[in-house]
């Protein structure tokens, strides 16, 4: 697929007041960004990440190089109108509501009043703020405030969406929403490039990544080209004896291969989580109401009467 973005040896550095150099930001940096997929940009504080999105979006201009969104250049007002932002800190204001926030921000676009409200309370219902559309920002939780912020940046219903940490300060099904819709995003054709520092979120939702190290690109490719180790292969089997599992090791080494390791399959934290959380949600559905009508001392009194 086409290019959306495309970096050409794009340099930053920033300058003390005389002019004089003081830090390279980003050095040399080039890389592609293919539309409908979703990118991530890893690396530690200081890598330049941030800066690579600021560059992006036109709020800091490059030093050399090239950048182009759309074919034009980011500071083209087209290209702003097909860009939504998320930042590392939302910032809200938190005197107005989610939904007076949203209509807010909708008012910088050209959006009629009939798909502005339409768009506000699909947004509020997707990211989960329906029931709080009315509560001001400041009894917002960290947490809250992010999904608002990411529904902000969803407000123009943008071609590309850059999210700076995303599921920052959220629980993990919190977390486990955000990957959900950044994966139903994906589908609907957007792109996506994602700065985070939770390695785990960019393995689930990232087609691609690159890694920065002091404002330097070390390595860019599909999560396959560069996690799989080709050297190596897991089998996962069900049932076998200790005998048996002594017998294919054996085999195994018969053929000139090497036993690294041989355990019993864990699965992740974070999904062991949330399908417990999904039980729990779904054993409370089906609760009858006459149950959940009653009281903890009608129920006992009944249980000793039907005793």
């Amino acid at each position: 697929m086409k290019p959306v973005v495309i970096l050409e040896n794009v340099t930053k550095t920033y300058c003390d007041f005389w002019g004089r150099h003081r830090v390279t930001a980003v050095n040399d940096l080039s890389f592609e960004v293919n539309g409908g997929e979703i990118f991530g940009l890893l690396g530690p504080n200081g890598s330049g990440k941030t800066t690579s999105l600021k560059l992006m979006l036109g709020l800091v201009f490059p030093s050399g190089g090239k950048i182009w969104m759309f074919e034009k250049e980011p500071v083209n007002v087209g290209v702003k109108q097909k860009v939504g932002f998320l930042p590392e800190e939302s910032y809200l204001y938190t005197f107005l509501t989610a939904e007076e926030s949203l209509r807010f921000y909708a008012n910088f676009f050209s959006i009629s009043s009939k798909d502005r409200e339409e768009r506000i309370h699909s947004l509020l219902k997707l990211v989960g703020l329906e029931d709080t559309a009315d509560r001001p920002v400041n009894e917002f939780s960290k947490g809250m405030a992010r999904r608002l912020g990411l529904a902000q940046a969803l407000i123009n219903d943008p071609d590309l969406l850059l999210l700076d940490e995303p599921t920052s300060g959220l629980d993990p099904m919190g977390c486990h929403e955000v990957k959900s819709l950044i994966l139903k995003l994906k589908e609907q054709g957007k792109t996506i490039i994602l700065c985070s520092h939770l390695l785990a979120d960019v393995e689930d939702v990232c087609d691609r990544i690159a890694i920065l190290h002091k404002g330097t690109l070390q390595t860019v490719g599909t999560m396959e080209e560069l996690l799989i180790m080709k050297d190596r292969l897991r089998i996962t089997c069900r049932g076998l004896s200790e005998q048996a599992q002594a017998e294919v090791a054996a085999c195994i080494s018969g053929q000139g291969g090497e036993v690294i390791c041989m355990e019993q399959e864990r699965n992740r934290l974070e999904q062991l989580f949330i399908s417990t959380i999904k039980n729990l949600s779904t054993s409370e559905d089906e609760e009858t109401p006459e149950d959940t009508g009653r009281s903890s001392g009608d129920r006992n009194n009944a249980g000793r009467r039907e005793a």
